[in-house]
């Protein structure tokens, strides 16, 4: 199995907390979790840091690795980038601006917001669509990391179909600095640009990015972390500044179909939930959707109002969301012709080959062969009690080396058919799956 060091992860294991319950292995949309001597164990180069494990782990053994605000005093001048769905999570608060003023309380000099740099990648991707009718559709929003991830480990036959732009958090810590240096008259690397976070993918984006040799963004506090001090400050606010600068567009970015809408295409659609967008990637593998122009991807429900580490109920921020941006303009920012080369990634992301069960297509045949011959010995009830997520990612491991067929208690059973031993075997698989003798 890879090691951590070929592949970061914001997700990480607190094996001090795992108990070593299934919870996480049969929630894991990529069988990145496996069960081994009482201890989860996260396979790096499967992980796809979606946090759907964080989500429902009953003992907290998972989490999400991130800075906390005093990382900002590590610089001279400090810009936040607030993420749309901030702006859902707090309640009786209607106007962005009492939000955005509230963090600048906080220790900011500066807010640039993340709403704002969706417009003008809203703008770029309609340009982007109309000037290039020659790449295969459906082309795939390049905004949810955990997406693009999962991309490049299950359906690396998309990879030319991500739309080569910032995803909004990139090109928001793009602009913030430049802004800022051209105000302060500071060197880029005295500004701190810092992501407020609804997600642990967004973290991994920063530190390993999948658009650029090095992120524009310097650090990602969660929001669920600076969430009770955001309320405290609200109450102490005395006088408030006129910073608001996205519209109804790039607010819309925080929840599903924001991004779709945002390109005024009938053509677009918009899919949540990391198992749909699975589903619908399949599709597209299958050339099922040819005809759809444009595709918003986000893994979490509801998008990025349904992240992991949000304060809020999804259902309720969306609420909010659709109340604050009802009186807003369509939108205030855009990207001229000049700038439309500013907002393409400096590269693509790259396969990362964790599916494949070796780099020589012989050897690969064989260990596939072998893969099936193993799984029609197992009774595919995917119980998890080998510790694998499914019968067939046991036999995948069998294959790999990375454990034996002995660790399927039902194989062992049936080995031991017509001996003394089969009983107490029997006697100690879990009480749905035994079976009694006739």
């Amino acid at each position: 199995m890879a090691s951590e060091e070929h592949y970061y992860h914001s997700v990480r294991l607190d094996k001090d907390r795992c108990t070593g319950c299934i919870h996480c292995i049969q929630r894991c949309p990529t069988q990145a979790i496996r069960v081994r001597n009482g201890k989860a164990i996260i396979l790096a180069e499967r992980c796809i840091d979606c946090g759907e494990c964080i989500r429902v782990c009953p003992h907290k053994a998972k989490y999400a690795e991130r800075d906390t605000i005093d990382i900002i005093n590590q610089f001279k001048y400090k810009v936040a980038l607030p993420a749309p769905s901030l702006y859902g999570q707090i309640s009786r608060v209607r106007d962005v601006n009492l939000l955005l003023n509230a963090l600048r309380g906080l220790g900011f000099d500066d807010v640039f917001e993340v709403a704002a740099a969706a417009e003008r990648i809203s703008d770029a991707t309609k340009k982007f669509l109309k000037e290039n009718k020659e790449i295969p559709r459906p082309l795939i929003s390049s905004a949810c990391p955990a997406i693009v991830r999962l991309i490049t480990v299950c359906y690396p036959n998309l990879i030319d179909r991500i739309i080569p732009l910032h995803s909004p958090m990139e090109e928001a810590g793009r602009l913030a600095r430049l802004r800022a240096v051209e105000e302060t008259g500071l060197a880029p690397e005295e500004i701190g640009v810092f992501f407020i976070t609804p997600c642990p993918a967004k973290i991994t984006a920063i530190k390993h990015s999948q658009e650029n040799e090095r992120s524009n963004v310097d650090g990602a506090v969660a929001i669920n972390d600076i969430y009770p001090a955001l309320v405290s400050q609200l109450g102490k606010l005395e006088e408030q500044e006129d910073i608001q600068h996205a519209g109804r567009i790039g607010i819309s970015w925080g929840m599903t179909g924001g991004e779709a809408a945002g390109t005024f295409s009938e053509d677009s659609m918009a899919v949540d939930g990391i198992e749909n967008c699975m589903n619908l990637l399949g599709e597209i593998e299958d050339e099922k959707l040819s005809r759809v122009d444009f595709v918003e991807l986000n893994a979490c429900m509801g998008g990025c109002v349904g992240g992991v580490l949000t304060a809020e109920n999804p259902f309720i921020a969306k609420a909010r969301l659709n109340h604050i941006r009802k009186y807003l303009p369509n939108s205030m920012n855009s990207v001229s012709d000049g700038e439309l080369d500013e907002v393409v990634t400096e590269k693509r992301p790259e396969e990362i080959p964790a599916l494949r069960l070796a780099d020589n297509l012989q050897e690969a045949m064989e260990k596939m062969n072998r893969l099936n011959e193993l799984l029609d010995t197992f009774p595919r009830l995917d119980c998890g009690t080998c510790g694998a997520p499914s019968c067939r990612a046991l036999a995948e491991d069998i294959v790999r080396g990375y454990t034996t067929e002995q660790d399927c208690i039902f194989r062992i059973r049936d080995e031991l058919a017509g001996s003394a031993l089969k009983n107490a075997v029997n006697d100690i698989i879990p009480p749905p799956f035994r079976k009694k003798e006739e």
